[in-house]
């Protein structure tokens, strides 16, 4: 099993995940972490700039966790069979050891965030 979690600024799980370029990419095997690397994607590798598929690096992920995403790459995540959970954990390491322990707390997408297209955020 594959999991990436969106990581932009590379130490928290971060909100936009179509936008997102910086992904911890965790393999796990027997329930335990088995390995874990930082994927750095070109921007026009995004889910944002692509609008199909996974990205080539991410193309083995089963679970994306993040802090917000947008319905429709809700829903294309899970056209792809991929398992999109909104944590409530902002710590990548924590989530990895809850989802795992089955105790990830996680959002509904409703309550998350709305959907970002069309609009610009200051930050």
């Amino acid at each position: 099993m594959q999991i990436a979690i969106t990581s932009q600024n590379r130490r928290t799980i971060t909100e936009h995940a179509g936008k997102c370029r910086n992904f911890w990419l965790y393999d796990i095997e027997d329930k335990q972490i088995a390995g874990k690397r930082l994927v750095e994607l070109p921007m026009e590798q995004s889910f944002h700039a692509s609008h199909s598929g996974l990205p080539g690096a991410l193309s083995g992920i089963n679970v994306l966790i993040t802090a917000g995403m947008g319905g429709k790459l809700f829903r294309r995540l899970l056209d792809l069979g991929v398992q999109p959970l909104l944590a409530c954990e902002e710590d990548p390491d924590r989530a990895i050891a809850d989802f795992l322990a089955g105790c990830l707390l996680t959002r509904s997408l409703v309550f998350a965030c709305h959907d970002h297209e069309g609009h610009s955020h200051a930050h």
